[in-house]
């Protein structure tokens, strides 16, 4: 009895040890601004999930090339559809959707407390609403305590 009552402690354990968030795809973001994700920056841990949700339509989550940690596997959602990433290697995660990123609809993920790759990802360039967008989440990324 006691071996199965710690079996399942420790499967809970695990299971209760990674956390799920979701992020929204919108014409019009909650900070009010037109083509938004909500929210635009998480911080989380290594082996989290992120669920990118489309509430309106036209819209995907993807990473952006050479804003992700370097061990890092890219990901990309279809159009309209719901998506779900685990994100493992921590750093700084960079994502857009691919149709409105001219209108500046990016987002930052900080997995855990490295921010190792911050200065490689302000040295990407991205469309004018967008780089302005990305400045704005960059300053919320900070080392945990």
């Amino acid at each position: 009895m006691a071996a199965a009552i710690a079996v399942f402690v420790m499967s809970f354990g695990g299971a209760a040890a990674a956390a799920d968030f979701e992020v929204l795809m919108l014409n019009k973001g909650t900070d009010g601004k037109m083509m938004g994700f909500s929210p635009s920056f998480l911080q989380i841990e290594p082996g989290d999930t992120v669920t990118f949700i489309p509430i309106d339509k036209g819209h995907n989550a993807e990473t952006i090339l050479d804003m992700i940690p370097e061990a890092a596997p890219t990901w990309k959602g279809k159009i309209d559809e719901r998506f779900t990433v685990t994100l493992d290697v921590p750093g700084l995660y960079g994502f857009k959707c691919m149709p409105h990123l001219g209108m500046g609809m990016v987002g930052l993920i900080q997995v855990g407390n490295d921010r190792s790759n911050l200065t490689e990802l302000m040295n990407v360039r991205l469309p004018g609403k967008a780089q302005a967008r990305m400045m704005e989440l960059f300053a919320k990324t900070s080392p945990r305590s």
